[in-house]
C-alpha cells in the first residue's frame, strides 16, 4: 500500500505508529535521514538511510532509484524534513511524505532510537559473534602468536585503502567477501592458523565466520577489535602495506565453489538467469532494482553489465545502507564464479534482505 493511501497520512506527513508498521511490513519504503551527519549519528531510526539534505540530489537516484518508492524523511523537528519532501517531489517522486514530529515524535512514541553509524550492519555482526561464538584472539594473544613464531596468517578484511592507511605487521589484504575466494592460496597448509582483522569488530567477526562457516579445515579466529584493539594495546601498526591475496588457482576456486554452494543450500541464496534479469530490469518501475557488482574494482572495471554499480561484497555487508535505501527491494548480486556473491547474499539474507539473489557473469560472454 502507498503511503499516500494510509488512512494515517495527511497530504505530507505519516505517524511513527505508521512508519513502525510499513518497516515491519513486506511492502517497499525508503526511511530517509535529512540530517547531517553528526545528529543522524547521536539517533535515529534503524533502518534510516544518512543522506543530508545538503547532498540529497546526488545521491537519491542511486539509493532510492524507483520514483514511485514510498519514502519518508526524517529530522529532528527542524523542518528540514518538510524542505526535503518539496525537493523530492521537484525531482520527479510521487510517493515522499514526512515523520511527523521527526525523530522525537519516533522517540516519544515508544520506539527505539539508535546512536552510531552502519548500525543494522553492526548489530547484525553482534548477534553473529554471540550466536556463533565467533573464535576470537587479543592483540596481545597474537603478538605473543608471532614472538612464538607460529605458523598463521593475519587476513585484513578492510578495503584496500584501509589496509594501505595501517596494518598489522605481516597483513594481507583481503577484503570481506575475497577471503573464501582467497584463502586456499593464503593458507593451503591446514596446520596453518588463519587470523582476521578489521578495523574494530564487525568484518572481523564476518570475516572469521565466513571461513568457518565455509569448512575450511585450518583454525580461524578473529581479532578481537581489530586495529583499533592492537593500537590500544600498545602494538605498533603498519602503514603503506600493499600485499594483496593473491587469486584463486583452478583447484582453490573449485574448493570455494564447494564450499559456497553449500552455504547457498543452508541460507536460501538462489541464482537468476539472464531471462528473469531482463524481466526484472523491465518491471523496475513497479519494484525497485539494485544491480551490485561485488567483485573487485579492477574487475569491475575491466567489464560489468550496464547499470550496475559496484559495491564490494564485504563492504556491502558492514555498510549495507550506504548502496541500499529501499527495504524489500530486489537485489542482484553479480559475480563471475559465484563465490563471493553468495557469501554476500547469505549474510544480507540473514540480515533480513529476503529479495536477494545472485547472477553469473559468465552467462553473458560478451563483457
Amino acid at each position: 500500500m502507498s503511503v499516500v493511501e494510509c488512512s494515517e497520512v495527511s497530504a505530507d506527513s505519516v505517524t511513527p505508529a505508521f512508519v513502525h508498521a510499513a518497516l515491519v511490513g513486506d511492502g517497499e519504503i525508503a526511511i530517509v535521514d535529512v540530517r547531517e551527519i553528526q545528529p543522524f549519528d547521536e539517533g535515529h531510526l534503524l533502518w534510516a538511510v544518512s543522506l543530508p539534505l545538503s547532498r540529497l540530489e546526488l545521491r537519491i537516484d542511486a539509493l532510492v532509484p524507483r520514483r514511485s518508492t514510498p519514502i519518508v524523511c526524517c529530522d529532528g523537528g527542524e523542518g528540514l524534513a518538510a524542505r526535503a519532501v518539496a525537493r523530492l517531489q521537484d525531482l520527479g517522486y510521487t510517493d515522499v511524505t514526512e515523520l511527523a514530529g521527526g525523530i522525537s515524535a519516533w522517540d516519544a512514541a515508544g520506539y527505539e532510537v539508535f546512536a552510531g553509524v552502519n548500525v543494522p550492519s553492526k548489530a547484525f555482526g553482534e548477534f553473529i559473534e554471540h550466536q556463533t561464538d565467533t573464535p576470537s584472539v587479543s592483540a596481545d594473544e597474537l603478538a605473543a602468536m608471532f614472538e612464538r613464531g607460529e605458523d598463521l596468517v593475519v587476513l585484513d578484511s578492510r578495503p584496500v585503502p584501509e589496509f594501505r592507511h595501517f596494518s598489522v605487521p605481516g597483513g594481507v589484504c583481503c577484503p570481506g567477501a575475497e577471503l573464501v575466494y582467497r584463502v586456499g592460496e593464503m593458507a593451503p597448509d591446514p596446520e596453518t592458523t588463519v587470523v582476521v582483522n578489521c578495523a574494530g569488530r564487525t568484518r572481523s567477526i564476518i570475516g572469521a565466520q565466513s571461513l568457518i562457516d565455509a569448512g575450511i579445515p585450518n583454525r580461524v579466529v578473529a581479532l578481537r577489535n581489530g586495529i583499533m584493539g592492537w593500537k590500544l594495546a600498545g602494538h605498533e601498526p603498519l602503514t603503506g602495506e600493499t600485499q594483496h591475496a593473491p587469486d584463486p588457482s583452478p583447484r582453490s576456486l573449485r574448493q570455494a565453489q564447494d564450499a559456497t554452494a553449500q552455504i547457498a543450500e543452508r541460507t536460501g541464496v538462489t541464482s537468476i538467469d539472464m531471462e528473469t534479469l531482463d524481466q526484472w530490469t523491465s518491471e523496475s518501475d513497479e519494484h525497485t532494482l539494485y544491480l551490485l557488482d561485488v567483485r573487485t574494482i579492477d574487475e569491475f572495471g575491466a567489464g560489468h553489465m550496464p547499470g550496475s554499480v559496484h559495491a564490494a561484497g564485504g563492504q556491502l555487508v558492514q555498510s549495507t545502507d550506504s548502496w541500499i535505501a529501499t527495504r524489500n527491494a530486489r537485489i542482484v548480486l553479480i559475480d563471475a564464479d559465484g563465490v563471493r556473491s553468495t557469501m554476500t547474499a547469505g549474510w544480507l539474507r540473514q540480515m533480513g534482505h529476503p529479495n536477494v539473489v545472485i547472477f553469473d557473469l559468465d552467462t553473458v560472454p560478451e563483457l
